[in-house]
């Protein structure tokens, strides 16, 4: 699943995602991140921390709620210490 929602990233990450083999499901806002994560079964999850009606990491929060061994790849201009500890402790 990749959650991103910058229109062109989104576009981006998924286009070459697919080139490469991958079937992905994309989403543009947390809550939808959330709606499809319960649908579907996924090997993998793509996060914006950015993301409109819920951030990135309240996200994988609640995906680690439902699965906690689910792998999550963050993706994020955010440089901050206290935001790459953040993103490893959840």
């Amino acid at each position: 699943m990749l959650v991103e929602d910058d229109q062109t990233l989104n576009f981006i990450v998924k286009d070459n995602l697919e080139q490469a083999g991958y079937v992905v499901v994309s989403v543009d806002d947390g809550l939808a991140a959330i709606r499809a994560f319960k649908a579907e079964k996924f090997s993998l999850c793509l996060l914006d921390v950015m993301l409109p009606k819920k951030d990135g990491f309240t996200v994988a929060r609640e995906i680690r709620e439902i699965n906690d061994h689910m792998p999550i790849i963050f993706l994020t201009a955010r440089s901050m210490t206290e935001d790459r500890i953040n993103g490893l402790t959840i």
